[in-house]
């Protein structure tokens, strides 16, 4: 069989993995939780893609060159580090990013800005020479604003605190305690504080959605203020001088929920109001099937495809 290039996208929840022949035709793709995965040790990591990578390359298919967009690689140098040690591995050219750099590729451009609202969230500035710049994404327990997870956080913190207060009642106190299984406040608090995974978490986003629909205050104001807390990680990136040409989001979240999208394409406009946004709704997985191509091809360096020092 013919060589393919392979590119995987994985995120906190699951991994996506596609490949394609040099032609650019689709040879297989999978979905699968992506379970155990974490960025580090770089060694462990390597070892986790490439027995991915080996479970679905059909016996006597060659892998001409691997990219990843890998969630937990949150700078340059780990990046590298990642590359360095699947490449390796796998005799391979291969490439490393972040997952959320993965959507400007994906977009077919050289530069921009990446915001994922996924189970996590980050935003991810990309320049046309590869290099990488990084606002949030701090992990779901003290960051990771507008993500599911960080949504749940945020409107489990709220209807607590309404409910501590005696105000009038909002429906999204009791719609997270049915959400979480339990019939009080308090044993809501020990729902989210007993099990703090961030797929626990953000299995719940969908309930903060539908309060919001209902007419909850609460819920629409955590659902506002996360718009706008992505909003602000660009503002970051270009304050730190970040070439935003365009910024391209994606994530299960901002595909899934428009209320969220729309908060922050507000909040942005308010901010910057010439900077197109755009709605990444194709698998970013396509994205590191372009980073592969380009370990391949040697025409545009990437994070992870330069040599170490």
């Amino acid at each position: 069989m013919s060589g393919v290039l392979v590119g995987l996208d994985i995120g906190g929840t699951k991994t996506a993995i596609r490949a394609e022949t040099p032609e650019g035709t689709l040879a297989w793709e999978a979905v699968e939780p992506s379970g155990d995965w974490s960025a580090g040790p770089v060694a462990a990591a390597a070892r986790w893609i490439e027995a991915l990578v080996g479970r679905h390359t059909p016996a006597g298919q060659t892998v001409l060159a691997v990219g990843a967009g890998a969630q937990g690689c949150d700078t340059e140098q780990h990046c590298r580090d990642l590359a360095d040690a699947l490449r390796a591995r796998l005799g391979v050219p291969c490439a490393v990013t972040n997952d959320a750099a993965l959507l400007v590729s994906a977009a077919g451009l050289e530069e921009g800005i990446g915001v994922i609202a996924g189970t996590g969230s980050i935003a991810v500035a990309v320049g046309r020479d590869g290099g990488l710049s990084f606002a949030g994404g701090w992990g779901w327990v003290i960051g990771d604003e507008g993500s599911a997870a960080g949504l749940v956080r945020e409107a489990v913190k709220v209807a607590l605190a309404r409910d501590d207060a005696g105000g009038a009642p909002d429906v999204l106190l009791p719609l997270l305690m049915d959400g979480f299984q339990v019939t009080a406040p308090a044993a809501l608090a020990r729902a989210v504080n007993d099990n703090p995974a961030a797929g626990y978490w953000a299995d719940r986003a969908p309930v903060v959605f539908e309060a919001a629909r209902r007419g909850s205050a609460d819920a629409t104001e955590v659902i506002e203020t996360g718009g706008r807390r992505l909003a602000g990680l660009v503002g970051t990136l270009v304050s730190r001088g970040a070439v935003a040409t365009e910024v391209v989001t994606g994530g299960s979240v901002f595909v899934r929920q428009p209320m969220l999208f729309h908060a922050f394409q507000d909040a942005l406009a308010e901010r910057h109001p010439r900077l197109p946004i755009r709605l990444m709704r194709k698998p970013p997985v396509r994205g590191a099937v372009v980073l592969a191509r380009r370990a391949l091809d040697r025409l545009v360096p990437v994070p992870g495809d330069e040599p170490s020092p």
